[in-house]
């Protein structure tokens, strides 16, 4: 998987980054870290590992990604969290998964049979489920996770969808553009593990809220 980057957006996750660029370090390849300035503890943590640092100038989950992609210059690419929660291992399946079915992007899913979560709450699984069904009714999906941002793709594809909110809606922007633009989307297995240390950067109700309103928003206009 020499052409494969690996895009980790990061914010506090000393303690958490440095095990899973190790966890990480058996695979051949590329990695690029985004994070704050200001995040020293996180920057001293991962000095002694190879992986391309970038500073955030602004702040937000989806202004990471989007700053990440924007540097990544290999055929492919995945999101992949700093928390510990994504299982490396899987990155093989999505990989081959798109690779042998001629995709443009492989959503990783937790609620496929074999599959599952150690971090899920009641609230965050009802949600999901809601904003799932939103996605493949109103924009004909067709995946089952829409939530879950482990997402391996094509670098071309996905920057040619002009992807600009800079929070956790991205992570229906994505998906929903992807589809308006014709890509071939499909799933690959997972269990999400348990993030090994801090808390959750998502606060369930709010950021629900604001993701609601953007596939509401997507549903009526484009961009």
């Amino acid at each position: 998987m020499h052409n494969l980057t690996l895009v980790i957006p990061a914010k506090k996750e000393d303690m958490s980054l440095p095990k899973a660029l190790t966890e990480l370090e058996k695979f051949n390849l590329k990695k690029i870290i985004v994070l704050e300035e200001t995040d020293i503890e996180t920057i001293n943590a991962i000095k002694k590992f190879d992986c391309e640092i970038i500073y955030q100038k602004n702040k937000g989950y989806g202004d990471a990604i989007i700053l990440g992609l924007e540097n990544v210059k290999t055929e492919f690419f995945c999101i992949f969290n700093a928390d510990g929660s994504f299982n490396p291992y899987e990155l093989n399946s999505m990989y081959n998964k798109l690779n042998d079915e001629n995709l443009d992007a492989v959503f990783a899913t937790r609620y496929e049979k074999n599959c599952g979560s150690e971090d899920d709450t009641l609230v965050t699984y009802i949600g999901n489920y809601i904003f799932t069904k939103m996605g493949n009714i109103f924009f004909n999906l067709n995946i089952t996770d829409i939530l879950y941002t482990y997402v391996l793709a094509r670098t071309k594809e996905i920057k040619n969808l002009n992807l600009n909110r800079k929070d956790f809606r991205l992570c229906v922007e994505l998906p929903i553009k992807a589809k308006r633009l014709n890509l071939k989307l499909g799933t690959s297995k997972s269990f999400e593990r348990a993030r090994i240390s801090g808390k959750k950067k998502v606060n369930a109700l709010k950021d629900g809220s604001y993701i609601l309103l953007e596939i509401i928003r997507l549903f009526f206009f484009k961009n």
